[in-house]
């Protein structure tokens, strides 16, 4: 039988950062879906009872991490109110992955939740963050969800659930905020000290990790703008120092493009709207930096100059990339400063008519754009003019020919609670290789019949 290859580095830190604490155990559970190419990169054993929280092997040292986080701009105590983190698995590679039970029970952060999570919002995070995984998009994994055999209540009973979180760490931006606020500055440097030693082994003292996390951060948010993903909960605990994606609770893809396009149920003054998503994203990083202050100089006023500077760095590395990916899209070669304009015109043109934002890109990909969008025209024109030869072949690497649209993945949801699953692992099927323009996928590609105001909620 194989065995997991657990270290735990994290279990070192100062005990201020987490408490010790085992999943809570279930009544009958059952394995929903398990991932199997995953496990596979992680030589992780399909083990029931330990995905389940039942078993706990034995180099294990679960814990529950301790966190703060601007939630809406306001500063809350945070944590990990319903995961556990199991252990770090080394993989055959060398590599390590956090493997973090969520839905695992009440902890000390859980702040009179049940610490429980539901069947349809585990197997939601599944889908996205292996879609996101196909499109190329940094982001933590998902192993395995469990069937409890208990209900959660929610608005209704609902099946319970456990999901298998993989990622490079669970360190926020959060978790530094928490040292710097219930610690202090040798809190912050311990913090430091193990982030530089896990994540930026080549950096070169706390400001080039700093730079490295403004860097990371851009590239990543430059990635969601170019596919149309749109977070909906960009607070700092959401954004994890590695620079993967994390937490997909409100999160979703747009169909027609809107820049204003909010999906969380409680984001009624789109602060994190699609368009705000960078500027969202460099506040979140001068809360970081703010904590790296008493380690970045000994004078305080220098600190501040030196964080400044990092900070600012982030907008135009977000928009090289951005920049860039949208050349890509649209099979631009070069570096013409005109690309910018056609760029912005083609926005307001999809912006001003509701145009789906990921069948745009598709059609003029194929060549299609005449038959299904004729306001296009004169901009397809003066496009053609500048693009490259052989143009399709290279924006089909750029350009996904399927997302996992909100329709979608409701219905295989809705199926899967019923104790259907074909549905959901159709929609796996397609958007494990999203670049693939298969006859299969085409109707994957389909937007939602009329105006769809698609809400997503937190605490899934």
């Amino acid at each position: 039988m194989q065995n997991w290859n657990f270290d735990n580095t994290y279990a070192r830190l100062p005990s201020r950062f987490f408490t010790k604490q085992a999943p809570a155990k279930v009544a009958s559970p059952e394995m929903v879906i398990f991932n199997d190419a995953l496990a596979q990169q992680l030589a992780a054993p399909q083990c029931l009872q330990t995905l389940a929280g039942n078993s706990i092997p034995m180099d294990a040292q679960p814990l529950a991490q301790a966190y703060m986080g601007h939630q809406f701009g306001q500063l809350n105590m945070l944590g990990d109110g319903r995961a556990i983190l199991l252990g770090e698995q080394i993989t055959p590679a060398g590599k390590r992955f956090d493997i973090q039970l969520k839905g695992s029970g009440r902890t000390p952060y859980s702040r009179g939740g049940d610490g429980r999570a539901a069947l349809g919002p585990m197997l939601r995070e599944y889908i996205i963050s292996e879609a996101m995984y196909g499109l190329g998009i940094p982001t933590t994994r998902s192993l395995a969800v469990v069937a409890t055999g208990e209900t959660v209540r929610r608005e209704r009973e609902l099946p319970g659930a456990i999901l298998t979180r993989v990622a490079t760490s669970h360190i926020r931006v959060g978790t530094f905020q928490y040292a710097a606020h219930m610690g202090g500055t040798e809190d912050v440097r311990a913090l430091a000290d193990y982030t530089i030693a896990r994540h930026f082994p080549t950096a070169d003292g706390y400001l080039a990790m700093l730079r490295e996390v403004v860097a990371r951060q851009a590239a990543l948010i430059a990635k969601w703008q170019l596919v149309g993903f749109v977070h909906g909960v960009m607070n700092t605990d959401n954004m994890a120092i590695s620079g993967e994606t994390i937490d997909y609770g409100p999160c979703a893809f747009m169909d027609a493009y809107d820049a204003a396009t909010v999906f969380s149920s409680i984001d009624r003054e789109g602060r994190y709207a699609y368009k705000n998503q960078p500027k969202m994203a460099q506040w979140n990083l001068a809360r970081f930096a703010e904590t790296l202050l008493p380690l970045l100089h000994s004078d305080e006023k220098t600190a501040v100059e030196i964080a400044t500077d990092a900070v600012n760095g982030f907008m135009p590395l977000f928009h090289s990339n951005w920049l860039a990916g949208m050349r890509a899209k649209l099979g631009l070669a070069g570096n013409d400063p005109d690309d910018e304009q056609l760029i912005a015109d083609l926005l307001a043109l999809m912006q001003e008519h509701g145009l789906d934002y990921t069948n745009t890109f598709c059609q003029l990909t194929l060549g299609e754009h005449g038959e299904g969008e004729p306001i296009l025209n004169s901009w397809v024109k003066r496009w053609q003019v500048k693009a490259a030869k052989a143009v399709s072949v290279d924006m089909k690497k750029n350009n996904p020919s399927v997302i996992p649209r909100n329709h979608r993945v409701e219905e295989a949801l809705q199926a899967a609670e019923g104790g259907y699953l074909d549905a959901m692992f159709d929609l796996l099927r397609v958007l494990k290789n999203p670049y693939a323009y298969t006859d299969e996928q085409e109707k994957y590609a389909i937007p939602p019949k009329g105006s769809c105001r698609y809400k997503t909620y937190c605490g899934t």
